[in-house]
């Protein structure tokens, strides 16, 4: 075996140690250092968020029982000094959801100038975080009887009635992507996904909701809105790609029926898109997904990569005019110069590592020894 390849996994495994923050003005103990930027008004500041730590940390435990014992040690140690975090970042009234930021007090847009001291900037708990807090902790039965009845409360017609989509949505009982007495309804593939993970994997049983959270996805990815809109279709992960690394997550883990019948459009779409694709990170993504769908893409030469190929790459956003109801505000939403960009250098690392540890699993399972193929 290629001794460059050979030594990808401990090698990503050191340097997402390495940058896990062992405590600085910025950034706790255990949380790993995210940025967000919006780079047409020259905007830069640190962000104290637990979303990229709890999303690490899911990802790692994913993979571990694909690592060595080693790397297995190593997995651990990382999930326990990001959890020691979670409670900074858990509903203010001390209920079993969290937030993007710290809520006691509220730390909305930490570290800057401007937007922390605006409430409209104020967000609710979401469920994405709670999905990945969830994820790397050990819920019991009744938390997550109650995480099903909260979800439940804030979904579609529940309280009030989506208006920021497609016309064809509008009824649709899916999930919002907010908890919050008073915040608007939203839609997004990826969220979806990531929450119907966390159901799929806690065993709970399916409601009306969860039904109409799948038919949302099955449907932009049928009727190709997700290729030809995908800010739409997810306006914490606007582009087709991310849409398409979140689905096939989920879809690799639990198979759902609901989205059986787009399984092959997904595989050809990800592939149409992995030969325009230049950006090494997206090609990244659209190669894992494929893995996860059963297919064997051309091997992307991990064991290169530098942080110069993190550069532009986007993994999530918040789009400022996106709680606006207003026809003219939402249409200017789209636009990146209302858009907050996310970036984490770990995380990347660790998208590297994903990919690396699939990849050689497809190949164990390919390789009639047994063996690794690189």
């Amino acid at each position: 075996m290629n001794k460059e390849i050979d030594s990808t996994v401990p090698y990503f495994l050191k340097k997402i140690t390495s940058l896990q923050s062992p405590d600085t003005k910025y950034f706790p103990a255990g949380l790993f250092p995210a940025y967000r930027r919006n780079a047409s008004i020259g905007y830069a500041r640190p962000d104290t968020t637990i979303f990229f730590s709890a999303i690490i940390g899911f990802t790692l435990k994913s993979l571990r029982d694909k690592l060595l014992p080693e790397e297995q040690k190593q997995v651990d140690l990382i999930l326990s000094k990001i959890k020691k975090n979670y409670p900074d970042f858990q509903n203010k009234d001390g209920l079993k959801t969290y937030n993007f930021w710290k809520t006691k007090p509220s730390r909305h847009f930490p570290n800057g100038y401007l937007f922390r001291h605006f409430e409209h900037f104020r967000i609710p708990d979401d469920v994405d975080d709670t999905a990945f807090v969830y994820l790397t902790t050990d819920p019991g039965p009744e938390d997550l009887r109650w995480l099903k009845d909260k979800l439940a409360q804030h979904a579609n017609g529940s309280k009030q009635w989506i208006k920021n989509t497609y016309p064809q949505y509008l009824r649709l009982k899916a999930y919002s992507t907010w908890f919050g007495k008073n915040m608007y309804v939203e839609f997004d593939a990826c969220v979806l996904s990531n929450i119907l993970y966390c159901l799929f994997y806690y065993k709970l049983p399916l409601n009306q909701h969860d039904a109409h959270s799948l038919l949302y996805i099955r449907s932009v990815v049928e009727t190709d809105r997700y290729r030809v809109e995908p800010f739409r279709c997810a306006h914490q992960y606007p582009s087709t790609t991310l849409i398409i690394y979140h689905i096939a997550r989920l879809i690799s883990a639990f198979d759902p029926a609901a989205l059986w019948p787009v399984k092959a459009k997904l595989v050809r779409d990800a592939e149409e898109s992995l030969r325009t694709e230049i950006h090494p990170m997206n090609r990244l993504l659209l190669a894992t997904s494929l893995l996860r769908l059963g297919q064997a893409p051309p091997r992307i030469a991990v064991e290169k990569f530098t942080e110069k190929d993190f550069d532009g790459f986007r993994f999530f956003i918040a789009g400022l005019l996106t709680a606006y109801e207003s026809p003219e505000l939402y249409k200017m939403a789209s636009h990146k110069i209302f858009h907050m960009n996310w970036t984490c250098e770990a995380h990347c690392w660790t998208l590297l590592l994903e990919y690396e540890v699939l990849w050689r699993e497809k190949g164990d399972q390919q390789s009639p020894a047994g063996n690794r193929l690189v």
